[in-house]
Parts: C-alpha cells; structure tokens; sequence
C-alpha cells in the first residue's frame, strides 16, 4: 500500500502543475478580453511608474472567462505577493479585520464573488478601501469604543458574476471596472492549442474547431472538454494524437452536443417544448421539472439559452423560441407564443 502511494505522489504533483501552467502568467499570453487587457496594461504600467500601489480592480462578467487568472496576472505584473478570498468566506466583519490587518504592504487582495460578502464587510471595505484603515470596536453597549486600525496601502481585485447585486457605495469605490465578454471561435481556438501543447496533446485544426464551437464561449469549458478528449483520446485512440472522431466520440460520451449543450439543458428545452408547449412557464415550475433548483437553472442554464436565441424570458414566464424546437427536431406550432406576442 505505502508503494502504491509513493508512486502515485510524483504523478499527481506533475498533473498539479501541468493545471497551474494552463493559466497564463501575463498579460500578453492572456487570450481574449483584448480591450480590458489594454486597459489593465494601463493601469498598472502607470502605477509602476509612479511607484504606487494600482488602483482597486473589480472584473464582472459570467463563470470562468479569467477573472481569477487576471487577478494571478495583475499581482504577478506588479511583483507583489497575492492573497485569495472570497465572499462566502467573508460573513463578519471581523472576518475581514483579520483579513486586512494581516496585508503586508504593496499586497494584491482578491476577493472572487465579492457580491456575497456579508454586509457589515462591505461597510468596513468602504474605509480600508478609501483610506486604508478600519475602525475596531472594542466593548459593548454605553462603553464601546471605535479603536482606527492603521492597513498598510494594498490593491483589492473583487471579482463577480452578478455586479447588479454589488451596493453602489461599494462599486464606485473601485478605480477600474473590466467587463469581460464571451470568447469567439478563434480565440477559443487559440486558447485550446495552447492548452494542447501544455497537456502533451496533438490537435488538427478540424479538432480545435469542434471543441471551441462546444465550448459556449468560456475558456473554462473549453480546457474541461479540452482534459475529455485527451482522456478519449488516451484510452482509445492513438495516445498524444486526438482526431476529429476522437473528439466527437468523446464528447458524445460527456453528453455535450454539436453546439455546446449538456444534459441539463437539454433537459430544460426538452420540458419546455414538450411538456409545457413551449411556454411560458414560471422559473420555479420549470426547475422542478427537471429536478433542479431554481436558481440552478436561472444561473446555470438560462444565460447561455437565451443568448443564442433558445430561451425567451419574459413577465409571464420563460418560453421557447423557434431555434430551440429546430435544434431539438420539433415541429414549431401555429400558435406558439413568440417574444413578439408579449
């Protein structure tokens, strides 16, 4: 059994680094996002400039376009050490005293889901981040006494997928705001061949543009299809070399179709047009339909729906748009209701 493990510990440390090396270290590897790259570029050379600390950064768009791997990139193009949190995490305020007193000067604080921070924290982060101190309190009631905590200058990079939820006190205090956007075909492609070259597989370029129009748009998704091929491709194929049929195979396997869809949403549009007549439908009957939360569903699936034009919602309900019973191979009937009814 100690033989077993001791010669499972070096493969599991090599795979841990080849994960690490998936993520760009710098601004120039960094596919995409080709405006707040410029942006940031800015800022940060300014700062260097002027020997400062950059300004707080707060980078919104949905799961995983690189909002972690920049704040990586912003501590590592500064030279200055990074600390990771996140808002769950944080749901006291004296949780977050801890947190800051502890910087140490010239630190990149990251905070991903800052949105979630308890409200007392959001309160105390209005004066660290304006002026680098906090105020302690110290006793209860009639004696209670506010002690100022001096913190030495840092950068915040707050990171959320729902910025409608972040209160306006704590949005404007943020010197910079970076929206990232969904990745196109090409640059998803180029995300994969560099994640192929890292991972020690060979992708023809049919292959790479299959997996990147599967990916819907994430970088995230297309290195997790990127890790199935290569597995398919291992066990099946011809090793380091993933064909086209590798990566349909595989893919077919994984339950992810010609355009990026997954079980689950096939699912919601199977219930949809099947079982409700294409709508509309309220999201908490939809989600249990299908056996799902609401909120699952709503942030889950509903984005990538609606923006290839599947999914309508509306004040009525969610209904089902005529590319979605063309991609299931349904007839649209007459009478459907259509955004243009509501």
């Amino acid at each position: 059994m100690a033989d077993a493990r001791e010669a499972a510990e070096p493969v599991d440390e090599v795979e841990l680094a080849i994960e690490g090396a998936l993520r760009p270290t710098s601004l120039g590897e960094f596919v995409g996002q080709q405006k707040v790259r410029g942006q940031l570029e800015l800022l940060l050379e300014a700062a260097r400039m002027q020997s400062r600390t950059a300004d707080h950064i707060l980078l919104a768009g949905p799961p995983g376009l690189g909002k972690t791997t920049l704040a990586m990139i912003i501590a590592h193009e500064s030279q200055r050490p990074l600390r990771l949190s996140s808002g769950p995490a944080i749901q006291h305020a004296g949780d977050l005293a801890a947190l800051l007193s502890s910087l140490v000067p010239g630190e990149v604080l990251f905070i991903d889901e800052i949105h979630r921070m308890a409200r007392s924290a959001e309160e105390m982060l209005y004066l660290a981040m304006e002026d680098f101190r906090i105020d302690i309190m110290v006793g209860k009631g009639a004696g209670a006494t506010s002690i100022p905590l001096e913190l030495s200058p840092f950068t915040l990079v707050g990171a959320t997928t729902r910025s409608g939820l972040l209160p306006n006190p704590l949005r404007d205090r943020f010197g910079f705001t970076g929206h990232l956007e969904f990745y196109d075909e090409p640059e998803l492609e180029r995300v994969i061949a560099r994640s192929s070259a890292v991972l020690g597989v060979e992708l023809p370029s049919d292959s790479l543009s299959e997996i990147a129009r599967r990916s819907r748009g994430t970088p995230r998704i297309a290195n997790r299809l990127l890790r199935r091929v290569r597995d398919y491709a291992l066990v099946h194929g011809k090793g380091a070399e993933a064909s086209l049929g590798d990566v349909r195979a595989a893919l077919e396997l994984y339950d992810v179709d010609s355009i990026g869809l997954d079980r689950l949403d096939r699912a919601v549009l199977e219930a949809l047009v099947r079982r409700f007549r294409g709508g509309p439908v309220g999201l908490s009957t939809l989600a249990v339909a299908v056996g799902e939360e609401g909120e699952t569903v709503e942030s889950v699936v509903e984005p990538y729906l609606v923006r290839i034009g599947f999914l309508g919602r509306t004040p009525r309900g969610r209904i089902a748009m005529p590319e979605a019973y063309a991609h299931l191979g349904v007839p649209h009937p007459d009478g459907a209701l259509r955004l243009d009814d509501l």
